[in-house]
């Protein structure tokens, strides 16, 4: 049982001595196994998470610190990460981050800089002794003992976004991720889903579920998207608002609400909850986590009373008419059309790729003599103005087109990100900017196309190294010095 509190503006706020009591309170007994800090929670800022773990623990609670990337570089996150090893604290969820909202002055510029699955890398790296470069050999620090966990969303309405959430899952339990927590949502199929998901990559990974404390005001802005990954369909919106015409105004019967999922995640088998909500005090987790044990014996039971999928959502796995979750049998997806058309575009650098980037071709050998003898790298303007027009490339150097269905994250991703979508897309559609279609379902949709889809899932790559912003990203690939190379965990050139 994880407990999230949200900390707010300011260092000596009321909000922040409640914080603290609340934490102190569920420290008195073993209910509460850890009190989960948000980071700059919905792109707003806070008091830092990591100081707060750092009072929490000198306060003998066990603190699970938000870990995000949307703020800070890799150096930055490497400082932290020494930080809390120093101070001893090992629990961490990381995550990508909500998109930057407001700040000093307006909202601020995001950073972005490593995704979710590149920092469990570095997390990873630092358990086993961190490698630091030395101009004649390595030196590698004393290991740190971090235990690290990451999120996935499972409430996603389409099959392009659904799957490519998984591909990312598969990569963060790859590269590090001991535990993993749900998103937001309501559904008893998609909890069930993950579950198993999770079940089929590494059985030992622990999956606990998001148990959100929903009043009508909160839902009402997850039913209109206002917090990106969090779900909340019609159907469950209206309940709630027939639920607050009540003397509490709904209040026993979202606590009530709440103990029926922790009965209905234990019998699911999940390895623990994750329980959160504004303006919850401790008397209300334990109502919920003892009325949930006392509920649990009957836990199939309740499978109806969670049934909110989204219109047209698609499962992964078949649905077991008995029970109302799933069968073991996925879902035949071939039989579906893409959700989106390929283009000319697309076509055409398939082709392109095919003749001048694909070792074994005729053609690559001759580009490949051709940029090892170039000596002046800024004279790469037809390359330039070819992707500018095709690709709205940003010239990073470090190319990810190949990998991403010829799509770009520099540009194309206001999290840049290079190894799965962020949680926040809704029906397809990118959580910042909501007229354009998530590059990932994009891509997802391009391979479908060819039966490749699954290249996504086995993709990864290192950060962009931002030696080789603005140089030709061709010259990089046919002498080596990008990620395509292959160095350092990065892919290998058989695309």
């Amino acid at each position: 049982m994880t407990w999230e509190l949200v900390p707010g503006r300011g260092a000596h706020e009321q909000q922040q001595e409640e914080l603290i009591a609340a934490a102190q309170q569920a420290a008195k007994d073993d209910k509460v196994h850890a009190i989960a800090i948000t980071d700059n929670a919905g792109g707003n800022p806070a008091l830092s998470a990591t100081y707060l773990g750092l009072e929490l623990l000198k306060l003998g609670v066990e603190p699970l610190v938000h870990f995000a990337c949307k703020d800070k570089n890799r150096n930055q996150i490497e400082a932290e990460l020494y930080a809390m090893d120093r101070a001893g604290i090992n629990n961490l969820l990381v995550l990508t981050g909500d998109y930057p909202v407001k700040g000093f002055q307006g909202r601020p510029r995001p950073v972005f800089d490593l995704d979710s699955v590149q920092a469990l890398e570095m997390v990873s790296r630092m358990n086993q002794g961190f490698a630091i470069p030395g101009p004649k050999a390595a030196t590698h620090n004393q290991p740190a003992d971090f235990f690290a966990g990451a999120v996935v969303s499972p409430f996603k309405a389409t099959e392009a976004e659904l799957l490519t959430q998984y591909y990312k899952l598969r990569k963060k339990i790859a590269h590090g991720a001991a535990f993993i927590i749900t998103q937001v949502g309501y559904d008893a199929r998609k909890f069930h889903e993950v579950l198993q998901m999770v079940r089929s990559i590494d059985p030992h990974t622990a999956v606990i579920g998001n148990i959100y404390i929903l009043p009508f005001g909160a839902a009402k802005m997850m039913n209109a998207n206002q917090l990106p990954g969090c779900v909340v369909p019609d159907r469950l919106l209206d309940q709630l608002d027939e639920e607050r015409a009540a003397a509490d105004k709904g209040k026993s019967a979202r606590l009530l609400r709440a103990a029926k999922m922790y009965a209905l995640l234990k019998g699911m088998g999940f390895d623990g909850v994750h329980l959160g909500g504004h303006n919850v005090k401790y008397d209300d987790i334990t109502y919920i986590i003892e009325q949930g044990e006392a509920l649990s014996a009957d836990w199939r039971q309740l499978v109806p009373e969670f049934d909110f999928p989204q219109p047209g959502s698609f499962y992964y796995y078949e649905k077991d008419a008995a029970t109302g979750l799933n069968t073991a049998q996925p879902a035949d997806r071939a039989a579906l059309p893409s959700e989106l058309p390929v283009g000319f575009n697309y076509r055409l650098m398939r082709l392109l790729h095919h003749l001048f980037f694909t070792p074994g071709q005729k053609l690559y050998p001759f580009m490949q003599r051709r940029y090892a003898a170039k000596k002046d790298l800024r004279k790469y303007r037809l390359e330039h103005r070819l992707k500018v027009m095709g690709n709205d490339c940003r010239d990073c150097g470090d190319c990810a087109l190949m990998d991403l269905a010829y799509l770009c994250p520099m540009s194309q991703c206001p999290k840049n990100q290079r190894n799965g979508p962020c949680g926040g897309s809704y029906h397809g559609w990118c959580e910042v900017y909501p007229d354009q279609k998530c590059i990932w379902v994009k891509a997802y949709a391009r391979l479908k196309a060819y039966n490749e889809e699954n290249r996504l899932q086995d993709l990864y790559l290192p950060p962009v190294n931002w030696d080789l912003n603005q140089t030709s990203a061709w010259y990089n690939y046919y002498t080596g010095r990008d990620h395509s190379a292959g160095s350092d965990g990065g892919t290998v050139r058989e695309h």
